[in-house]
């Protein structure tokens, strides 16, 4: 599903999306009618503007993700200040593209978007984890000492999660496979009782393992 209040640049995108091979089921201009519309038409995906004339987008976010729990929000701004991206991600987005970003680019992020991968425009990921570790550096921080036990590869994984990569840019950088880098980030999950790669990029986030 597209949402954009800008016609031209909605059916453009829808457009891309379809010559690509994905359905796209629904498109919206304004807020409330997206949150409408997506707990008929059900999408997998979202593509959804911040800027859009009744309501944000952040609390498009929310209202999404309380009709639609699994449903996946891939941001596409023109903005890209610190502040948006965090209170996106903080709201429940999936991922933050702004919309200088090439073709291939945002065509690569819905499809990682999909699986449920966390997708940040290349600097933008640095801003974010950034951030994250300055919240978590605070009196609010959880203690380490009480963390679950990961695994020298598990840890690792996790590091390379936390930064935004792909399972398949992991496999190449530790020389594993695809299906290896998965079988960890499921053991990690299982044991810091985690439901998704969202919620584990944000415990890596939280526990300053962006180094």
């Amino acid at each position: 599903m597209v949402v954009d209040d800008h016609p031209m640049w909605r059916e453009g995108v829808a457009r891309d999306l379809t010559e690509a091979g994905h359905e796209v089921v629904a498109a919206a201009g304004e807020g409330r009618q997206a949150v409408r519309i997506a707990a008929a038409a059900r999408p997998d995906v979202v593509v959804l503007d911040l800027q859009l004339p009744d309501v944000s987008g952040v609390e498009v976010i929310r209202g999404l993700r309380a009709a639609l729990p699994e449903v996946r929000v891939l941001m596409l701004s023109a903005s890209g200040e610190q502040q948006d991206v965090l209170d996106a991600v903080k709201a429940g987005a999936t991922g933050y593209l702004v919309k200088s970003a090439a073709p291939a680019e945002f065509l690569d992020a819905v499809r990682r978007t999909a699986a449920g991968e966390p997708v940040f425009t290349p600097g933008l990921a640095g801003l974010v984890l950034g951030e994250y570790r300055r919240l978590a550096a605070g009196p609010a921080a959880p203690e380490r000492d009480g963390a679950p036990r990961l695994t020298e590869r598990e840890t690792e994984v996790l590091r390379l999660v936390a930064k935004g990569m792909s399972y398949k840019q992991i496999a190449e950088r530790l020389a594993i496979s695809h299906r290896t880098v998965q079988n960890h980030v499921q053991n990690t999950l299982g044991k810091l009782q985690l439901h998704n790669r969202v919620e584990l990029t944000r415990y890596a986030i939280e526990q300053g393992l962006d180094d």
